[in-house]
């Protein structure tokens, strides 16, 4: 249909005014096999529809009948719901040096931070007002060749850093930020002596008592950059509960993340953190017996029984797949001729030997 390109072509045919066999339906057509060759190739185009193929195309569109070059479907065979998949995150939690380290950077741009610390050192956090003009020339210096963020062919030299990185790097409060969350994770480390946590649950609540204890205020924002940089990721660590309910206000459900617990010997529901890393999506045919659960059953928790459908209402999506319906597998050969073909090329291959050797 189209010159130099070897695109697949679909045609569709669209209409709300259906007759009534066809309503509710879609009708695909094979039509791959009915062309002409041309005697000499126009660019990539080496084929075309003659009158009597475009002929055969259209009474197979207007029979409308199940042959092996067009198949009927009603319209859910195609549609799905999209869902998302969620799990819990799990932590191990420890105030050490090196993670304590990190939080002296906390405020974005931590190589370039990182730099910047090595040139100047605690005067950064110190008395950045002194640092400040050499900082600036040098975070405004014009980048080389490809290097700027922004730069377009032709325009003259921009700066290596955008602005808007270069003026949060030359705002001393972030610096001031940061070592503010330096000192209070090295005071919380001393209180909480650097012990390992396996249960995220105990080290938040841990964490919380100790900075009042501490008199420590700290944001919500500058809560979680501590805590953040002091947990890792541990597959067969304690789930992290986000919410705790009491029974009687909300059903529990554990499709859907909420799970009927015990906890302090009273009976409540709790949903956990969700790991943002572990969140996967799965389509589900609409024509799925049992529906969304009975597909979420057979399909995922046999595999992460720890999993849940997420509370975001399931999309609806179409998809149609021509290669899935008229796609024919080509036979595998028969053992006895592939063995014959192996010996074969044994006596083919000792033959070239034996004369290698010979010459």
């Amino acid at each position: 249909m189209f010159y130099n390109t070897g695109i697949a072509t679909y045609i569709w045919v669209l209409s709300n005014r259906k007759p009534d066999r066809r309503r509710g339906k879609v009708q695909l057509i094979d039509a791959t096999n009915w062309f002409q060759p041309l005697r000499k190739n126009l660019g990539k185009k080496n084929c075309q529809f003659s009158n009597e193929d475009s002929q055969r195309i259209m009474q197979t569109f207007l029979d409308f009948k199940e042959t092996e070059q067009s198949k009927t479907f009603p319209n859910e065979t195609f549609g799905y719901w999209k869902i998302i998949v969620e799990r819990p995150l799990r932590l191990h939690s420890q105030f050490t040096k090196k993670a304590i380290e990190t939080l002296r950077f906390a405020s974005s741009d931590e190589d370039l931070r990182r730099e910047l610390f090595l040139r100047f050192g605690q005067t950064l956090y110190e008395n950045f007002g002194k640092v400040r003009p050499e900082m600036e020339t040098i975070l405004s210096a014009p980048a080389k060749t490809g290097e700027s963020e922004d730069e377009e062919e032709g325009e003259a030299k921009k700066p290596a850093i955008s602005e808007k990185r270069r003026k949060k790097l030359l705002d001393g409060t972030t610096w001031e930020r940061d070592r503010r969350l330096l000192d209070s994770a090295r005071l919380l480390a001393q209180k909480m002596d650097n012990k390992l946590f396996g249960d995220h649950n105990i080290f938040r609540s841990q964490f919380d008592n100790t900075t009042k204890e501490l008199g420590i205020k700290l944001s919500a924002s500058d809560r979680k950059a501590i805590i953040n940089a002091v947990s890792w990721r541990v597959e067969t660590a304690t789930p992290v509960i986000a919410s705790i309910h009491k029974p009687g206000k909300i059903e529990a459900d554990p499709l859907h993340g909420r799970y009927a617990v015990t906890l302090e010997g009273k009976p409540a529901v709790i949903e956990y953190e969700t790991d943002s890393e572990l969140r996967d999506t799965e389509q589900v045919p609409l024509l799925e017996k049992g529906g969304i659960e009975a597909f979420f059953r057979r399909e995922v928790l046999p595999y992460v029984s720890d999993a849940w459908i997420s509370e975001q209402t399931a999309k609806v999506g179409y998809e149609i797949s021509f290669t899935r319906v008229f796609y024919k597998p080509e036979p595998l050969r028969a053992l006895n001729v592939i063995r014959r073909d192996i010996e074969a090329l044994e006596k083919e291959s000792a033959g070239l030997l034996a004369e290698i050797i010979n010459k």
